[in-house]
C-alpha cells in the first residue's frame, strides 16, 4: 500500500512540475524577439531530436514515446504561432512599415493656407482617427479658425514619395467634427477627427495604432531613454512628394509623472515646424517584428512649443526642451460617446 501510495503522490508531483513547465514557455517567448524564437525554436528541435534518440535506445514504453511526440508537436506549434507576421502591405525592402502611420496635416481656410503640421492614425475599436495638433484643427489663439484639413496618403508600396491628397470639412451643420479636450491649466494641444476609410481613396496605403503600442509590455521606461519624432518638418519635406523624417532625442522628465500638473512629459528633441502633432516612439527591446509598427511602443503626441525661459524676452538661453503629451490624453479623446 505503501508503495502505491508513494507512486500516486510521484505522480501528481510530475503533473505539478509539467504545469509549472507550461506556464515557463509562454513566459521566455514573451521576452523574446522574433529572431530569437527563432533561434530557441531550432534548438528546441536539436535537442529534442536528442532525447528521441536516447529515448528510442533505451527501454520506454510507448506510452512514454507517444506522451513525448505530443508534447514536442504542442511545444512547436506555439513556438510557430508566436511569430507574428508582417503586415500585409509588400512594402519594398527598407521602407519600415512605420512609415504609413503618419501623414503631413495642412490647415485651409477656403484656399488659405493657415498653417502646415503633422499627424498620425491611430485606431479604437475598430474606428480610425487622425491625431494632430489642436491648433491644426481649431486654428491658432487669436487667429482665424480652419474649415477644413488636407492630408497626403502613401500609394505606391514600392515607392512613398508619391502620394494622394484628401481633404475633409472640420465642420458639419455648424457642429465642429473634430475632439479636443482641456485641463485646469487651459487646452491640451492635441485633437483627433474620426475618419470613415470608405471615404478615403481607394489607392491610399496607410497603417494605425491602437491601443497595444500604448503598452509598456513589462519593459522600463526612464528618463534618459531614447525617443523618436517622426514626422514632416517645413524646409526638407517637397510639398507634393513629403517625405516622413525622423529625429532622435532622449526622454527629460521623469516618464509617468505629470510636468508642472499637466499630462505630458519632456524630450530634449531638436523641434522644427511642421513637426508639432507628430508620434513620439520608443523602439521596444522585446519585439516580434521589428521592422512593423508593433516594434515601437507609443508614448505621446510632440507639441512643438518650447518649455521654459525665452532667450527671445531677454531670459536665460533656450532650453531646446519640449512637451510630448501622454498617451492617456488619446484614451480620453477617442472614448465612444
Amino acid at each position: 500500500m505503501k508503495n502505491l501510495q508513494d507512486a500516486t503522490e510521484r505522480i501528481c508531483e510530475l503533473k505539478g512540475s509539467l504545469v509549472a513547465l507550461d506556464a515557463l514557455l509562454p513566459a521566455v517567448i514573451d521576452t523574446l524577439s522574433a529572431a530569437g524564437i527563432s533561434r530557441l525554436a531550432a534548438s528546441f528541435e536539436a535537442h529534442a531530436e536528442a532525447a528521441r534518440t536516447l529515448m528510442l535506445h533505451s527501454e520506454m514504453s510507448d506510452v512514454v514515446l507517444a506522451a513525448f511526440e505530443r508534447e514536442v508537436a504542442r511545444n512547436g506549434a506555439l513556438l510557430r504561432r508566436s511569430v507574428q507576421p508582417a503586415p500585409h502591405t509588400p512594402l519594398k525592402a527598407g521602407l519600415d512599415p512605420l512609415l504609413l502611420t503618419t501623414t503631413p496635416v495642412t490647415s485651409c481656410l477656403g484656399d488659405q493656407v493657415l498653417s502646415e503640421d503633422s499627424g498620425f492614425f491611430f485606431c479604437r475599436n475598430g474606428q480610425l482617427f487622425l491625431v494632430s495638433a489642436r491648433h491644426a484643427m481649431a486654428g491658432h489663439n487669436g487667429g482665424q479658425a480652419p474649415d477644413r484639413l488636407e492630408i497626403k496618403l502613401a500609394v505606391n508600396p514600392q515607392d512613398l514619395a508619391p502620394r494622394v491628397l484628401h481633404s475633409f470639412a472640420l465642420q458639419s451643420g455648424g457642429q465642429r467634427l473634430w475632439r479636443d479636450m482641456r485641463d485646469s491649466a487651459g487646452p491640451i494641444d492635441v485633437a483627433v477627427m474620426r475618419l470613415d476609410r470608405t471615404d478615403l481613396p481607394d489607392s491610399a496605403l496607410l497603417l494605425a495604432f491602437d491601443e497595444s503600442h500604448l503598452q509598456a509590455r513589462g519593459e522600463d521606461i526612464a528618463i534618459g531613454d531614447v525617443v523618436s519624432m517622426v514626422g514632416f518638418p517645413l524646409g526638407l519635406c517637397n510639398s507634393a512628394q513629403p517625405l516622413t523624417i525622423a529625429r532622435s532625442g532622449s526622454i527629460a522628465s521623469p516618464y509617468g509623472m505629470r510636468f508642472q500638473d499637466r499630462p505630458c512629459f519632456l524630450t530634449d528633441m531638436y523641434s522644427h515646424k511642421g513637426n508639432c502633432g507628430s508620434p513620439i516612439l520608443r523602439r521596444r527591446s522585446i519585439s516580434r517584428s521589428a521592422s512593423a509598427p508593433a516594434g515601437w511602443q507609443l508614448l505621446g503626441v510632440h507639441s512643438s512649443h518650447p518649455v521654459g525661459p525665452d532667450v527671445k524676452q531677454g531670459h536665460e538661453p533656450y532650453l531646446a526642451l519640449h512637451q510630448a503629451w501622454h498617451g492617456e490624453v488619446l484614451m480620453a479623446l477617442t472614448e465612444d460617446r
